[in-house]
């Protein structure tokens, strides 16, 4: 018995030598690995991780002579403050609509696409049709805008057609009801092309034979299309799917900025353009941390769970 002890207590440093050499030789056998990765960690950590720090400004009375460390805690004031403000339900409802309904008439537009670039057969007019959908992805943001003043002005384009047909202009840009459906239709136009990239090449991946097989058995294109091509993407689909709603209160600021007038603000005030008119712009840096960090947690929130409701319904296959 006593052998067997020291034997089970002296066999602990030894598995942890051997643990440690085997980690050491994997460490040796992929080294170059490992430093081709060190500048991305580098990165990631200093313009990722280390800014986190600043978030604690959210909790304090900030001020920029003092800075963070002499500042006095405010504890959840500026949160309580967010929350209770008479902006607060607008604010968070346009932020919320806007985003949701981006995702749900977004998220179906590159998987249609994809679907019918793998219908076309003929390599050169598919190259052609790619080149045409994904080139408003290399447009700016700021162009984009101009272009949407432009065209929907009351003396555009689009506006002399809706005179022709309902008889007076159509104020797209200074409406709030058009605002929503303004901002959501260019953004698919914009993205969709480019964001349906990763869903033609898993279907380059899909065997024509089973489209052959299928089509002698007498399967229509839309059943191969349901049982052939839509499982494949269906991992893919997934992870889009929880990242873009993991990330719904998180929309872009640079273009519903630009496309804010005083008459669409009811609609067009979110959270990314009230963080910074109240901070970079009013000077009230604690407020606006605050209201950021709200916006964060929600985002984590969502997450983790569309992850766990993802992951019930497609076979325990999720983002982790």
């Amino acid at each position: 018995m006593e052998n067997s002890a020291e034997t089970g207590t002296g066999s602990r440093p030894l598995h942890r030598k051997k643990a440690a050499g085997s980690r050491l030789g994997t460490f040796k056998k992929n080294g170059f690995l490992y430093l081709l990765l060190a500048p991305a960690l580098l990165l990631t950590v200093i313009f990722k991780y280390v800014p986190m720090y600043g978030a604690v400004i959210a909790f304090k009375e900030f001020s920029p002579i003092r800075g963070i460390l002499n500042s006095e805690w405010a504890g959840l004031k500026y949160f309580e403050k967010f929350l209770y403000s008479p902006n607060f339900e607008v604010i968070f409802m346009n932020t919320l609509k806007l985003s949701f309904y981006g995702l749900l008439f977004g998220f179906p537009v590159p998987i249609l696409l994809a679907l019918m670039l793998n219908q076309v057969r003929k390599a050169g007019a598919k190259k052609n049709i790619q080149l045409f959908l994904y080139a408003p992805n290399f447009v700016s943001v700021v162009v984009i805008a101009g272009m949407l003043f432009i065209f929907l002005s009351p003396t555009g384009p689009i506006n002399a057609v809706a005179t022709w047909i309902f008889g007076q202009p159509l104020m797209f840009m200074t409406d709030p009801a058009y605002f929503r459906w303004v901002y959501i239709l260019s953004d698919i136009w914009a993205t969709a092309g480019w964001a349906s990239i990763i869903y033609v090449a898993a279907l380059a991946g899909v065997d024509p034979e089973l489209h052959n097989a299928a089509s002698l058995d007498g399967a229509s294109l839309l059943r191969r299309i349901w049982h052939i091509d839509l499982p494949t993407i269906k991992p893919i689909m997934a992870i889009v799917f929880i990242l873009a709603a993991g990330g719904i209160m998180s929309i872009g600021f640079e273009k519903a900025y630009l496309l804010q007038t005083s008459m669409n603000l009811p609609s067009s005030e979110i959270i990314a353009t009230y963080v910074y008119k109240v901070g970079l712009q009013s000077g009230d840096y604690s407020y606006s941390a605050a209201v950021g960090l709200f916006n964060s947690v929600i985002n984590v929130i969502l997450l983790l769970t569309v992850n766990f409701v993802v992951k019930k319904l497609n076979d325990n296959q999720g983002l982790y």
